[in-house]
């Protein structure tokens, strides 16, 4: 049976023992747990760190363990979203690094997932950045494989405005580049964290990529949009993207849900299904970022 939870991102003013406390409070099973390096954050929903990787004791790790125990909430898996084929071939082996430093921790916890983006060098196409592709990841990927883990690629382009230009900050984006990295990475523990807003809004199906790589999601986004056909009409599908759409909460947006979630059944998903909270409408305080949840997890009772 589909059990729900909610990324920690939301949450950056509380603490892990918080995040759980709200969690078991407002009726959510699972959290993904965001583990970026201690420091400032670098855009929205980033930087966050509810959990240090770097400065992890065995006494840590039990006591994480005990919490969730004791709370009876489970982690989904650990998410860190850097742009590791970075053109700043510093700033890359750094992220790379984490990733690295999150596999182990999510391996010492007895998780199965890792989160994370595959990158992009934007200076380069994709076909260019797919041959950077194949030398930096596949030693990732064998590196979580001897870990027990596996790697969720979120499908976001990390492209909505011009701090973001040319074309995001992340390479998988579409089915063919899925196809196309998984030719290069055939490992079974490559896969997905899909999120299926970001088809939304580049005008696809957004139940499609369920039912043809079932054997690809290892972990599952929720989060909507709305699409603004009188703006797209004006600036059209080159524009950057929020000139034409709106991140919102599942039940605010395009997606058919019901359709959705009886796509899940179908292929017999039972695994979590985590919410992912980046709609403006709920930034302002905590409290607000804390009703975007409990709102949410009224609607989603339809089906989990």
């Amino acid at each position: 049976m589909l059990s729900v939870g909610f990324v920690s991102a939301i949450l950056p003013d509380l603490s892990f023992e918080e995040v759980i406390d709200f969690a078991a409070e407002a009726d959510y099973a699972w959290v993904e747990l965001c583990c970026w390096p201690a420091g400032k954050a670098e855009r929205r929903y980033a930087g966050v760190t509810h959990l240090d990787v770097a400065d992890l004791s065995d006494a840590r790790i039990a006591e994480v363990q005990a919490y969730l125990a004791e709370k009876k909430v489970s982690l989904s898996g650990l998410g860190y979203y850097p742009n590791p084929l970075d053109a700043d071939a510093e700033k890359a082996a750094f992220y790379q690094e984490h990733i690295r430093q999150v596999i182990v921790a999510a391996s010492r916890l007895g998780l199965k997932n890792v989160n994370t983006f595959i990158g992009r060098n934007q200076a380069l196409n994709e076909d260019e950045n797919l041959r950077v592709f194949a030398e930096v990841w596949p030693p990732i990927v064998k590196f979580a494989a001897e870990h027990g883990i596996n790697i969720g690629i979120e499908n976001c382009p990390m492209y909505f405005t011009n701090d973001e230009w040319p074309k995001g900050q992340n390479l998988a984006y579409s089915p063919k580049i899925w196809r196309q990295m998984w030719e290069i990475i055939p490992d079974a523990n490559f896969g997905l964290n899909y999120d299926p807003s970001h088809l939304l809004w580049m005008q696809m199906d957004v139940c499609k990529p369920l039912t043809d790589y079932p054997d690809r999601l290892h972990h599952l986004h929720l989060k909507d949009a709305v699409v603004h056909r009188e703006k797209l009409n004006d600036v059209g599908i080159l524009a950057n993207p929020l000139e034409y759409h709106t991140p919102r909460l599942p039940g605010r947006g395009d997606i058919d849900w019901g359709r959705y979630f009886a796509t899940l059944e179908s292929i017999g998903w039972d695994g979590p299904v985590v919410l992912e909270v980046e709609d403006k409408n709920y930034e302002a305080t905590l409290d607000d970022r804390k009703r975007a949840l409990t709102e949410t997890r009224a609607f989603l009772r339809q089906w989990v």
